[in-house]
């Protein structure tokens, strides 16, 4: 498919995902869950210290509740590695989930490499996930995100507008979160081991995630 035709696709799948939403947002379902500012600073062996998200990007986000740490494990042999989670009640028009693939751009980091991993984290099936290998001028940085709605992850964010529809349709919700983990590598580091540090804070976070993300 050629660059014109995927630009026409995915315009036409974003209006009409906007257009859905305005229509069904009457009567919408909103899970209780808890808020972010109640999740744990110590997750197995990480503690983590609160970062401030700039107003511009809040923002740009839209409506929603936000959590952004730097979690650093309790040895002190690894690296920091930042958590954001981002989660929206509602998906109304104009308040879908941004993907993070546009704003490395805007934060001055741009991508060597993208890719897609399977993570099996505990308590759920394997899934996809988004990996990117960044860089900012001698800096470089491994970021794993995904999507997350209903107990389904998913990497593609058109995939996720497919199924915020359908959940709308068939649930009455349009709630859903983005999940990115990202950390610098070291002067001479392999970005396996920085994976490797990213998947250790997975395990310890999304079980905790549970109440804070409801299916």
């Amino acid at each position: 498919m050629c660059f014109k035709s995927r630009f026409l696709a995915t315009s036409i799948l974003l209006a009409g995902t906007a257009l859905f939403l305005q229509v069904r947002s009457k009567g919408e379902i909103v899970p209780a869950r808890e808020k972010f500012s109640s999740f744990p600073h110590h997750v197995a062996n990480w503690v983590g210290s609160d970062v401030d998200v700039p107003s511009d990007t809040l923002q740009a986000l839209g409506p929603g509740d936000f959590l952004a740490r730097d979690y650093r494990d309790t040895s002190g042999t690894q690296a920091g590695v930042n958590l954001f989670v981002a989660y929206f009640p509602s998906q109304r028009a104009g308040d879908t989930i941004h993907s993070p693939k546009n704003c490395f751009p805007g934060s001055g980091w741009q991508s060597l490499h993208s890719g897609r991993i399977e993570i099996a984290l505990p308590g759920r099936a394997p899934f996809l996930a988004n990996r990117y290998l960044i860089a900012k001028g001698s800096q470089r940085g491994l970021s794993i995100y995904w999507y997350w709605a209903h107990g389904r992850a998913v990497p593609s964010e058109y995939w996720a507008k497919y199924y915020l529809v359908r959940d709308a349709l068939r649930l009455n919700r349009s709630d859903g979160a983005l999940i990115r983990v990202t950390t610098e590598l070291g002067p001479h580091e392999d970005p396996a081991d920085a994976q490797q540090r990213l998947l250790s804070l997975l395990n310890a976070v999304v079980p905790a995630l549970e109440p804070y993300i409801p299916r």
